[in-house]
């Protein structure tokens, strides 16, 4: 072969390049007919056209992926834009369909590690499009195997921007999606469908029994010669204190963050009583984050109403709202909730700001609460309470995710408050 540069001419006209064989056909409209519409080579449901109904009449139309069938619950829009997988096994999604208004998803795959429980909560998942062929050393299987191998319904070619401005302006609510019913009995599903206030999906996520926390908490890092870091993971620190965590849907990555802490954690059924956990003995109480309406648990009020003044108690989203309730006050439903990366918060005492991740649809009340709880943190969209504390008594509480890294450590001082409430109050 010439070594140098190969010189074409009109007699001589440039060989043809080989064929280019994607993973995916080009976009298509989704109003095209499905016999003109090429599969996708990974995906079992490709071939499925999929309605998403809206139960106050607004459909949309594209492609099913992983499952098919037909699912239900309140649709909702999270801003991220990356972490699909935290988001789709987040507990505190139970009951609910979820829109990713960022438009490319499953483009780094899933692997077991990023998991923020055993197993997807998602009722369904509404993207803009999917990646058929994740590009990641870390991944192991596909979104798309993903949800079929957990019977979860996704689909593809939906308008996410419109959907998303629609449910700002009209509010989340009932939705199904469907491979197998008509616009007219989709949109008749929906409206039969259980509303999410008044709902109680803490019983379906938590426990059935009590476990001690063992899984992976060190840090990852990356390997340094410079600093004789030979493994991938940090040393964890030594525990300082035994914490009773209340299960209503706890994440795995706030068991990691108060293992990280320096907590000896203990998780328990939400419906634990007070006694139980009191004849444990522990240094303190985390209230975790759950899904559906905190205002429906009221037997788990009654219960931490007990603990409060004779332990620390911290509380996380809906630990955070169910200490609202505790304390006499009350919560209520957004319009459309607070859930993405991207939510600044600002504490009222330091006056910083802090980037913050969320996932809520109920937020507190802040004329309801008593003289002796001090709002603490204000959400700088809409002025909603995303912190207090007690005056009284050894209790604090924040309505944002610390452990989620979104600022990417903003808010994980929020564990170190806990150790050091622990510490006063003894």
């Amino acid at each position: 072969m010439p070594s140098g540069p190969l010189l074409l001419c009109e007699d001589h006209p440039s060989p043809s390049p080989p064929p280019i064989i994607l993973s995916k056909p080009a976009r298509l409209s989704p109003k095209e007919p499905l016999a003109r519409r090429p599969p996708l080579l990974c995906n079992p449901a490709a071939l499925t056209n999929a309605i998403l109904a809206l139960e106050d009449g607004r459909t949309f139309h594209g492609r099913a992926f992983g499952h098919t069938g037909t699912t239900s619950g309140e649709i909702c829009f999270n801003t991220s834009m990356t972490g699909y997988q935290e988001i789709i096994t987040d507990p505190s999604y139970r009951g609910q369909i979820v829109t990713m208004t960022y438009p490319l998803q499953g483009n780094y795959g899933v692997n077991p590690e990023d998991a923020e429980s055993a197993s997807p909560h998602v009722r369904g998942f509404v993207i803009g499009e999917l990646c058929e062929v994740p590009s990641s050393w870390r991944s192991q299987q596909s979104l798309s195997e993903y949800f079929t191998e957990h019977q979860i319904i996704g689909i593809e070619d939906i308008d996410t921007r419109a959907l998303t401005k629609h449910l700002r302006d009209k509010g989340a609510m009932r939705a199904v999606i469907s491979t197998e019913l008509s616009e007219e009995d989709a949109i008749k599903a929906a409206n039969e469908a259980p509303p999410m206030a008044g709902s109680d999906f803490v019983r379906e996520v938590s426990t059935p029994e009590p476990y001690l926390w063992e899984g992976e908490s060190r840090l990852w890092t990356i390997p340094s010669v410079t600093t004789n870091q030979e493994t991938n993971y940090r040393d964890l620190p030594p525990v300082k204190y035994r914490i009773i965590a209340y299960d209503f849907g706890i994440k795995h990555n706030i068991l990691r963050s108060l293992r990280q802490s320096g907590f000896e954690i203990e998780v328990v059924n939400a419906r634990t009583s007070a006694s139980e956990v009191l004849a444990k003995n522990p240094d303190g109480v985390f209230l975790s984050n759950g899904p559906g309406d905190p205002a429906a648990l009221t037997d788990i009020h009654e219960e931490v109403s007990q603990l409060i003044g004779k332990l620390p108690l911290f509380g996380i989203c809906l630990g955070h709202q169910i200490l609202t309730h505790c304390f006499g006050g009350s919560t209520y439903k957004l319009k459309f909730g607070h859930r993405g990366g991207n939510h600044p918060v600002k504490d009222l005492r330091s006056g910083k700001v802090a980037i913050t991740a969320q996932n809520h649809g109920f937020a507190t009340n802040d004329e309801s609460l008593p003289d002796f709880i001090e709002v603490t943190h204000l959400n700088l969209n809409d002025n909603t309470v995303e912190g207090m504390r007690s005056t009284r008594d050894p209790v604090f509480s924040v309505q944002h995710h610390p452990e989620a890294a979104p600022g990417p450590n903003d808010d994980k001082g929020f564990f170190d408050d806990f150790i050091d409430l622990i510490e006063s109050a003894k």
